[in-house]
């Protein structure tokens, strides 16, 4: 379906207005440009890649080898926690080189290098060296002091096999791709504004389907209050609360954006997102089977968060404990049950229920 309304898209362009796209932003498996990159001449439309789906390849392609080569993985070697890092580094190092191939490629492989550095190898070489540089290694050499590395880094034989597949995506073909520095997320939040008016897993007419979008249209790029130019060219009276009622839609929306940007907000986000990547982990680790949490009833009050976890996730202190207590998991065997605070932060307001998978 995306491959054929994409190539309808671009063939009425021309035929319609007398225009002719010249570039397609898509991630790297994407079959729609392969039907469109040669609608108008052999090569005529050019493909940009996302740089959002650029940075996730890093952790996509790292993760692969982690779960398939034994030994890969653990304490001390390739861990999810380094995996996140470097991707992140590499998001960065893509946003601060836009329009520059050579220093972006600079810095991409740079990334590599301070991640894995040790305080026995140091590898911050291709680090930037001037007075505004984030290498803080580099930093502190100016100063003439000696820098403590708060991470492991990576055994060689380790580093050498990461190495390989990370290199792959240094590669100046793909790089070059990802010069504009511009990401789907904009295309992403229309999807979000059209689903939010026809639900995707709805099915409707076309003609609810048409008017849905004309709707998404107008609101993506005008608001709720883009609606009003319609119901104006209909001559439909608008009245005093009409008015100030598509204003205060628009305001609250600006406030909650404003919001989930603030540094904070992005924080306490982040902190529940690996809360979560934590419990899947350690649920998928030891084949936990699906509890019932009708047994739970009475402390799911004093949740926010309501999930089976380890006493062994990082950053979570024990506040309370119960006493052991029988869990309906087919096993018929008494468990320890404890609540947890993640980070011991009250205000973050996410509790979780510890299964002790250790039998009394």
């Amino acid at each position: 379906m995306e491959t054929v309304g994409a190539y309808r898209i671009f063939e009425r362009s021309e035929a319609n207005r007398s225009l002719r796209y010249t570039s397609y932003y898509g991630d790297g498996d994407s079959k729609a440009f392969n039907n469109v990159k040669d609608i108008y001449g052999y090569d005529s439309v050019v493909k940009y890649e996302c740089i959002g789906h650029v940075q996730k390849r890093v952790g996509s392609r790292l993760r692969k080898p982690k779960k398939s080569t034994k030994g890969l993985g653990g304490k001390g070697k390739l861990t999810d926690k380094f995996i996140d890092t470097l991707q992140n580094y590499f998001g960065i190092a893509i946003r601060s080189n836009v329009g520059n191939l050579s220093n972006m490629q600079t810095a991409v492989i740079a990334a590599f290098f301070h991640c894995c550095s040790t305080d026995k190898k140091p590898m911050h070489g291709q680090c930037p060296s001037g007075s505004d540089t984030w290498c803080k290694y580099q930093k502190v050499k100016q100063e003439g002091k000696l820098y403590k590395h708060r991470t492991a880094g990576l055994p060689n034989a380790i580093l050498n096999t990461v190495k390989t597949t990370y290199m792959d995506l240094c590669d100046q073909s793909l790089l070059e791709r990802c010069l504009h520095g511009k990401t789907q997320n904009a295309n992403e939040s229309f999807n979000g504004v059209l689903w939010s008016i026809i639900p995707k897993e709805t099915f409707v007419e076309l003609l609810t389907l048409q008017f849905g979008a004309f709707l998404a249209v107008l609101q993506f790029n005008d608001g709720s209050k883009g609606i009003l130019s319609v119901l104006e060219y209909l001559h439909i009276p608008m009245g005093y609360f009409i008015l100030k009622g598509f204003s205060k839609v628009d305001d609250e929306r600006i406030v909650d954006s404003e919001r989930h940007s603030l540094p904070t907000t992005k924080n306490k986000r982040k902190n529940s997102e690996d809360l979560k990547k934590g419990i899947v982990h350690y649920l998928r680790k030891r084949k936990v089977s699906r509890i019932n949490l009708e047994n739970f009833k009475p402390l799911i009050e004093f949740a926010k968060l309501a999930v089976i976890a380890s006493h062994t996730l990082p950053d979570l202190s024990p506040i309370h404990h119960y006493k052991p207590c029988r869990i309906d998991d087919g096993s018929n065997k008494p468990y320890p049950i404890t609540i947890m605070q993640f980070g011991g932060r009250r205000d973050l307001e996410q509790w979780v229920f510890v299964n002790c998978p250790v039998e009394m």
